[in-house]
């Protein structure tokens, strides 16, 4: 990158914690969101359980004709984009045309896109209203709308790998010298679409999802959105702005192996980790742990197991790879943006993150997994992986 990118701003709203405080709070004390769904019916599945964003309504948010207009994913990116875009101060500070947005995508406004099907079935009265964020790029616009953004503005929608990929082209155009601020990040909800179909490829465990664990059966669904304000160092300083971290350097990459099942060998995803630090100019010895995709799935968690032992070596034993997702649950499109503020707000502290729901040792994940309790750490810098359905992996290196 031309110039180093500092994060000012983050941002966050999800079932575990609606609110940057508390969930720096969830995850540095590891207190899981998984719960039952009520959102829907989920009596149909095997699985019930997922980390549901409570205690939310909307139309006391946004007020009803506002409520009406915004799918759930709009809601979630409005709310987590403004907290970010509050913590950095820079609305008023640069030209509008010089800041952009960029939003990693997944359901986007299916839930509410289900709810006008289930109406008109029935030959309901149903508002047209509910279609309007069906479009993966609605997100992305309304908060360009609310918040005066006239600059860049974009929509990736590479499955689960989507908003971490977000903040990496945030940076580019930050680094790059075309936009002097941008808010990236990723939103996504609980939809019947991604619940049913998760449970019909039998990735879902029917208890909190165990990463690395012995015995673990799939994922934890999530929903919630988190968002970071970029901007270049020098001009941040300039104006003395708090600086939560930096984004270092990123990576990305496509397996092309399978369309839901990564590639056993581990090989390209090692390749995308050691571009990401060599990009960021940071040396394997310098990263202190990695927040993994850690999804819980038999398959993955060994994959990722082995890239690891790929990129670190010898030293890979030495080097905690962790998953937060027990904690937020896998919240697909956005999950890259979520565990990416995870990872700045836990180098803040000083601490690695532990993975939670431990149910035994697997002999084929023979790293260390942090799955005895969070732990102190001095290192000032972590990666943040995302492994994604059709071979879409990003990797993000994340400083102080």
């Amino acid at each position: 990158m031309s110039e180093r990118v500092v994060i000012t701003g983050l941002g966050i709203f999800c079932g575990a914690a609606q609110n940057i405080s508390s969930f720096r709070c969830a995850i540095l004390e590891g207190r899981s969101g998984v719960g039952p769904i009520d959102l829907f019916d989920v009596s149909p599945f095997p699985a019930g359980i997922g980390v549901q964003v409570r205690d939310f309504d909307p139309v006391a948010r946004f007020g009803g004709r506002g409520a009406a207009r915004l799918s759930r994913a709009d809601q979630f990116g409005l709310i987590a984009a403004g907290e970010a875009m509050e913590a950095s101060g820079i609305r008023g500070i640069y030209d509008p045309y010089s800041v952009g947005v960029v939003v990693g995508a997944g359901a986007a406004g299916m839930f509410q896109a289900e709810q006008w099907l289930k109406g008109a079935l029935q030959e309901l009265k149903t508002s047209p209203s509910l279609l309007r964020g069906v479009l993966p790029d609605r997100t992305a616009t309304v908060i360009a709308e609310e918040f005066d953004i006239a600059g860049h503005q974009g929509t990736i929608t590479t499955a689960c790998s989507s908003s971490a990929t977000a903040i990496g082209w945030g940076a580019d155009l930050v680094s790059r010298g075309k936009l002097d601020a941008v808010v990236c990040g990723g939103s996504d909800t609980l939809s019947i679409l991604t619940f049913a179909g998760f449970n019909s490829l039998r990735v879902v465990d029917t208890n909190p999802c165990s990463p690395f664990s012995l015995g673990r059966q799939g994922i934890t669904l999530g929903e919630g959105a988190a968002f970071m304000v970029l901007e270049r160092e020098t001009v941040a300083r300039e104006r003395g702005a708090t600086i939560y971290g930096m984004v270092r350097g990123y990576a990305v990459g496509g397996e092309a192996h399978h369309m839901t099942a990564p590639d056993p060998s581990g090989v390209v995803a090692s390749r995308i980790m050691r571009d990401a630090l060599s990009i960021a100019g940071i040396s394997m010895e310098e990263v202190g742990w990695v927040n993994a995709h850690g999804t819980g799935t038999p398959l993955n968690d060994v994959v990722e197991s082995t890239a690891m032992k790929l990129v670190f070596g010898e030293r890979a034993t030495d080097v905690p790879l962790v998953s937060t997702k027990p904690i937020t649950g896998h919240c697909l499109g956005a999950a890259g943006a979520i565990e990416a503020v995870a990872t700045v707000l836990a180098l803040g502290a000083g601490t690695i993150p532990q993975t939670l729901h431990f149910r035994g040792r697997d002999p084929e994940c023979d790293l260390d997994y942090c799955h005895t309790g969070p732990r102190s750490t001095a290192s000032s810098v972590a990666m943040s992986n995302s492994f994604a359905f059709g071979g879409n992996i990003t990797s993000l290196v994340l400083s102080l």
